[in-house]
């Protein structure tokens, strides 16, 4: 444990306490300053699960979620934001009188439902921390399965998906990506279905017919194992495989190899077919072994809801979250300089920092604020024009930050 202290986001008090605090937001409430904390809080205990479980270290966080049961609150936030993005955000980009100072907050909120399921996708490993979402369960596997019928369904190119181009420039960008970032998530929740199924044995029977009778996962499972979602052919016809977070080339000698992503089909559908509880449960009839043979067609499900209620809520935000005062940017952006540690995050990253402007390999980092990396000077002043606003915030907030040392150490 000693070792891997010094790489350490949380300590376990830390931990504790930012899970005993977690608590279940409404709709209109998402992007709040209460909000916002909450985010910070979970940012940081998904870090620090990813630290602990790729070290084989104490996973103190995963205690931590299970002792104050709040997995539960987890799920509930996570399909929150799942509605925010569907229901709210589209209505927020075609209102006519937004006009956002910055819209780096929206992206939070976009993000955070990434966030969750990265977190709920370390811990879900455990038997016990799956065992304690209750009843919550089910409505995790219902999210699973919207996941996994979209991914089946949707083009492994997200750049070909059509965006709201009556949108300003800056709320297009944040469209463009949600729905890149809506392809890893998916991902997610193929993995996080694996591990259910991987406990399918001590769950409520009524998971166990979510599972197999209502959403009939084995299918969608066989329709994933030969669409292979994560497997494309480049414009040279070269094989790509995606993993950890992007594409990469498969040479020749490896691609019978099975990734891990096709792992987790082949070991979810292997507990939901051959596990004996599930043998008895699941209906073996014409339909569903023809449906095992051969790759099912995915029905588009269309669900109209009320757009009054939507766009309510989204004028709501405008006033209340996604129209901050200059000096509540400052401040937030004071607190997420503080939460994103950049150190810790590169951490993280399995590739190396990319130019803010020209997307090569960057080993400079912008003087004044820290933040953006640049490969070379010139590209640096290229970007100036875009970068000088987000710059002047976050300089500020670290400019206030050091005084606030100065004035404690005095």
């Amino acid at each position: 444990m000693a070792a891997g202290l010094g790489s350490a986001v949380l300590l376990p008090v830390e931990a504790a306490g930012y899970a005993q605090s977690l608590q279940e937001f409404p709709l209109k409430d998402i992007g709040s300053a209460r909000w916002f904390r909450q985010h910070e809080y979970i940012e940081k205990l998904n870090m620090q699960a990813i630290i602990d479980a790729t070290a084989e270290q104490d996973e103190f966080v995963k205690e931590t979620i299970y002792a104050h049961g709040k997995v539960p609150t987890l799920i509930h936030e996570l399909i929150a934001v799942e509605v925010w993005k569907q229901k709210v955000f589209p209505v927020l980009c075609q209102l006519q009188d937004f006009t956002p100072k910055s819209t780096f907050p929206i992206y939070i909120v976009i993000h955070h439902e990434a966030t969750i399921i990265n977190l709920l996708e370390t811990i879900f490993y455990h038997q016990d921390l799956c065992d304690s979402a209750d009843e919550a369960v089910l409505d995790l596997v219902d999210y699973c399965h919207r996941k996994l019928t979209l991914l089946a369904a949707q083009s492994s190119d997200c750049e070909n998906q059509e965006l709201d181009r009556s949108s300003p420039a800056a709320l297009e960008e944040l469209q463009k990506q949600s729905q890149e970032l809506e392809f890893d998530i998916s991902l997610k929740a193929l993995s996080i279905i694996r591990y259910i199924t991987d406990h399918i044995d001590s769950l409520p029977l009524s998971a166990q017919a979510r599972l197999l009778n209502t959403h009939n996962i084995p299918c969608v499972l066989v329709h994933l194992m030969e669409y292979c979602p994560w497997s494309r052919n480049n414009s040279k016809g070269e094989l790509q495989k995606y993993a950890d977070g992007k594409w990469y080339t498969v040479p020749i000698e490896d691609r019978l190899k099975i990734t891990k992503l096709d792992g987790q089909v082949w070991i979810a559908l292997y507990n939901l077919v051959l596990k004996p509880n599930c043998q008895q449960r699941y209906d073996f009839n014409n339909f569903n072994k023809n449906q095992l043979l051969k790759v099912p067609d995915i029905q588009n499900r269309i669900i109209r809801e009320n757009s009054n209620k939507w766009k309510a809520i989204a004028k709501h935000q405008v006033k209340t979250a996604f129209n901050p005062s200059e000096q509540d940017l400052r401040e937030q952006a004071h607190r997420l300089t503080e939460t994103y540690n950049l150190d810790m995050m590169e951490n993280l990253i399995p590739d190396r920092p990319k130019c803010g402007f020209c997307g090569a390999v960057a080993a400079k980092r912008c003087s004044r604020c820290q933040v953006e990396r640049y490969c070379q000077r010139e590209c640096q002043v290229k970007h100036w024009s875009k970068h000088k606003k987000a710059c002047d915030l976050m300089a500020v907030a670290a400019k206030k930050k050091l005084n606030e040392e100065l004035e404690i150490n005095q």
